[in-house]
């Protein structure tokens, strides 16, 4: 199903897409979205809202997405199946198509034990997986999950994560087959600072013959310290930073550690567009907005399409 989102339109068009992501604020003032969408509008093809990210009271990510997408820059809202049961989930995605949005990353979510509320209860009704199924079965079949009817379906790219770097590696790909099987279009991956262990992964993806039902994004980031890539080294379960990476960031004075960050992230971005199956980038640099326009000219990849341009090319492959 044509949804007729602009990352939509870019990923099938076969250019190499990037997205990036907007951490909406702990606070209920709109002008935070609207300053980090102006940092990233031109840059990016979409930009995702996080959902509650690692379990911290924000503002909502429907609302802060409708906000960006008033500010000229289009929207992929995350929903996390922690914080709400299968009713307040199917009617919050009635209520985000209804108001324009158009892509949907579904996620399980960080525990609340993270966060800032830990002693909330988390509701986990469903996970991942269930929940990409739900919002398939809503946009192609009409179908709530109970299996009633309804008249005017949410149409949605949907969207999902996947971890190339966890436990146990040989099923990683296998994990991802089970999303798409459920319905995802397409996914945006954790961090990659291994190239060589993605590239095994995306070989892997390749034998499953995934890549040609998803489109893959990989995850990039750019990092500021030496501490922040030691930390995320042994710090971070699920992340992969190799010794090269700690050793890059050592080696630099620290006034000049952001500006290596950067270009150790473009020179991931220049190897990972390489590898076959990979649609596209997700650059991962929340409350370092002001980085992407950086990093994005530094890796070749703008000017970015433009709608227009888009709309032609949709109008000729219908």
């Amino acid at each position: 199903m044509i949804v007729g989102s602009n990352l939509e339109k870019v990923l099938r068009s076969g250019q190499f897409a990037v997205t990036g992501e907007l951490g909406p604020p702990k606070s209920a003032d709109p002008k935070v979205i609207r300053h980090k969408a102006g940092l990233l509008k031109g840059y990016v093809d979409a930009v995702n809202i996080t959902d509650n990210q690692t379990a911290i009271v924000r503002m909502s990510s429907i609302s802060a997405g409708v906000l960006a997408m008033e500010a000229g820059i289009e929207p992929v809202i995350q929903m996390t199946c922690r914080d709400r049961n299968r009713l307040a989930i199917q009617a919050d995605l009635l209520g985000a198509s209804a108001l324009g949005l158009k892509n949907l990353l579904c996620l399980t979510g960080d525990h609340q034990s993270f966060g800032n509320h830990p002693q909330a209860k988390g509701v986990f009704d469903i996970d991942s997986i269930q929940l990409i199924k739900i919002v398939k079965d809503m946009r192609d079949e009409k179908k709530f999950q109970c299996g009633e009817d309804m008249p005017v379906e949410p149409r949605f790219l949907i969207g999902c994560a996947s971890n190339p770097f966890a436990d146990p590696f040989p099923f990683r790909a296998v994990r991802l087959g089970k999303k798409v099987a459920a319905g995802a279009d397409f996914t945006q991956t954790q961090i990659v600072y291994n190239v060589e262990k993605f590239a095994q992964f995306m070989e892997m993806v390749r034998r499953l013959g995934l890549h040609k039902k998803v489109f893959i994004l990989a995850g990039v980031s750019p990092i500021k310290s030496v501490g922040a890539a030691r930390y995320m080294k042994t710090r971070v379960p699920g992340m992969d930073v190799p010794d090269w990476v700690v050793e890059r960031m050592a080696g630099v004075p620290k006034e000049d550690a952001k500006k290596e960050g950067i270009r150790i992230c473009v020179d991931i971005i220049k190897q990972v567009k390489q590898i076959e199956g990979v649609a596209g980038i997700h650059i991962m640099a929340i409350e370092w907005e002001d980085a992407v326009a950086e990093i994005v000219e530094a890796a070749g990849l703008l000017p970015r399409p433009k709608i227009e341009d888009l709309q032609a090319v949709s109008a000729m492959s219908e």
